[in-house]
């Protein structure tokens, strides 16, 4: 096998691209993956692509036209793996409305995907979405749909189209449907309930309704979560399907 300057060229570009989406991506952005387990697995995929992937010849001038190059595949990385995770988000959103609806909104944690203050509810759906992400083999997904972009994308023949903000456009909308979406069943039995007090609050205006309304709000709301816990795969799905759709729309904004 013969291995040339232009073939080192060529491969650093793979590695790069892939190294941006291995960096963003669901899943492998995590901060509990090991670094070195990151760039291992990045130069792994790196390789098998090199030796599958049609050489093209690159057309640049001295350091600074490679570093054009090498700059444009990061980008397509970044993009390709921030669109997909951004729709994880929604968890984030839904289980804070959740929380402010029953109570929980002052109680904050971590949560080990972003590494932010998230509500408990954000947090439990995180960890369920994220295990049945494992459990389907999504991750395999989004490493076939990196791969597979070589092809739609050769390396060095990338476009960013303008039009790449409407993409954005779509995902706050549907960042609020699905979110909504989620937080319902709550809201809805949170609604009946406050329609309740306020209903009592006129029949028997010598209740304290603020000192029983926190306890009976959470605990309509600890019951309303196990209730629609079954509902978990629904939410999944619905997040899936938006990573799916934003990693599609942002591979056809740079071809």
């Amino acid at each position: 096998m013969t291995f040339t300057v232009e073939n080192f060229e060529f491969f650093l570009l793979i590695l790069v691209r892939i190294t941006g989406f291995v960096y963003t991506a669901p899943f492998f952005s995590l901060k509990n993956v090991p670094v070195r387990l990151k760039v291992g697995f990045s130069i792994f995929i790196s390789i098998i692509l090199f030796q599958t992937t049609s050489y093209e010849t690159l057309t640049y001038s001295g350091v600074m036209g490679f570093a054009i190059f090498a700059t444009k595949e990061v980008m397509v990385g970044v993009i390709m793996g921030l669109f997909s995770n951004i729709a994880y988000h929604i968890l984030a959103f839904a289980g804070h409305l959740i929380d402010m609806e029953i109570g929980f909104s002052m109680v904050n944690q971590l949560d080990p995907v972003s590494q932010i203050e998230t509500t408990i509810t954000a947090n439990l759906y995180g960890y369920l979405v994220l295990l049945m992400m494992i459990v389907t083999n999504l991750h395999h997904y989004f490493i076939t749909a990196i791969v597979d972009s070589f092809q739609v994308i050769p390396v060095g023949d990338v476009v960013f189209h303008p039009e790449m903000y409407l993409v954005m456009v779509r995902f706050v909308t549907d960042y609020f449907i699905i979110g909504f979406r989620i937080v319902l069943p709550v809201f809805a039995s949170i609604l009946i309930v406050n329609t309740i007090l306020a209903i009592l609050a006129k029949v028997a205006p010598q209740m304290n309704m603020f000192v029983v309304g926190m306890q009976l709000k959470v605990f309509v709301g600890l019951i309303v979560l196990t209730l629609i816990i079954g509902l978990i795969p629904s939410v999944a799905d619905f997040i899936f399907n938006e990573m799916i759709t934003m990693l599609k729309a942002s591979i056809e904004m740079m071809v």
